[in-house]
């Protein structure tokens, strides 16, 4: 695997480095040791996925507050999306900055996401399916977002208006102040 570090501190892209021969290709996905050596949080407790029909559908951006704040490896294993994290940590150098990725099944890209960061994605084809692995479990009174299209984050999604949302992320909050 090669890490890529990005412009928003502690968010890393990760590309499998696939090993191939006649009958296809190899690759790791995950290394405790080398998420570990990268100081990243290597203790991943739950896994979901996300389908998404449509072309257009937008999630996000959502987070986990603490004290159940999560790091989260997000990758596309259908389809393809437009993901974007936006970092919501006072204290960060990056601290309202955000950062968009094409991740695509073809591509097998992952973004490893910190706590205190915010993601979502938009779909960029049909039948798009996210896998998620997280280091906290879900915790319903923690989960919190904020407007995917908050002036002073000034995301550049791909197609805007995207063409479906759901009425939740419609009635996340505009970052404060």
């Amino acid at each position: 695997m090669k890490f890529i570090s990005t412009e928003i501190a502690g968010v890393w892209l990760i590309v499998p480095e696939p090993i191939e021969d006649e009958r296809g290709s190899f690759a790791r996905l995950f290394c405790r040791r080398e998420f570990e050596t990268r100081g990243l949080n290597s203790e991943l407790v739950q896994c979901s996925t996300s389908f998404s029909r449509l072309k257009g559908t937008l999630r996000g951006m959502h987070f986990q507050a603490e004290p159940h704040g999560e790091e989260k490896i997000v990758r596309c294993t259908r389809g393809a999306m437009y993901d974007v994290i936006a970092d919501l940590r006072r204290d960060s150098p990056s601290f309202r900055r955000w950062s968009g990725f094409e991740l695509t099944a073809d591509n097998r890209m992952m973004v490893y996401v910190p706590r205190g960061v915010a993601h979502g994605f938009l779909t960029t084809s049909d039948d798009t399916e996210v896998f998620y692995q997280m280091s906290e479990f879900h915790h319903p009174e923690s989960a919190r977002g904020v407007r995917w299209d908050d002036p002073s984050l000034a995301i550049r999604w791909p197609q805007v208006p995207p063409a479906l949302i759901s009425d939740s992320d419609r009635s996340l909050p505009y970052l404060r102040p």
